[in-house]
């Protein structure tokens, strides 16, 4: 079993796509990670040796805020926008798009779901007798 920085990664994919798995590491970082430690970029997860596996582990928890700290440091950035009242902040906290994307249409994936107003049908008036 891989486990690295706290994560169980895929036994199946190859090394550079498992890491990517690991919240603040992408592609480029997993193929750096992996050329700074001497692991062969197509070798799948379960192939690599525990040497292998505390090599990328050490090499990770020495030069890389990922994870847990990484997202407390995200949400940290995003509370101090809100607490000093930035734009964004505001935005943040309506749960609107923050980098200026418009709103009127698409913006569901930060909007959720349509939420459908119903219409109040207004009756017509009945046609009175009074006229004549």
């Amino acid at each position: 079993m891989a486990r690295i920085a706290g994560l169980e990664l895929p036994k199946e994919k190859r090394v550079e796509i498992g890491l990517a798995y690991v919240y603040g590491v992408g592609r480029p970082l997993a193929i750096k990670i992996c050329r700074e430690t001497g692991v062969e970029l197509g070798i799948r997860i379960k192939d690599l040796t525990d040497g292998d596996v505390s090599k990328i582990n050490n090499y990770i928890t020495q030069n890389l805020k990922v994870e847990g700290d990484l997202r407390r440091e995200v949400q940290g950035h995003i509370r101090r926008l809100i607490d000093i009242g930035a734009y964004r902040g505001l935005r943040h906290r309506r749960n609107l798009p923050t980098r200026g994307q418009r709103t009127k249409t698409n913006a569901r994936t930060r909007r959720g779901r349509r939420k459908t107003v119903g219409s109040a049908r207004v009756e017509k008036p009945a046609a009175s007798a009074d006229k004549k």
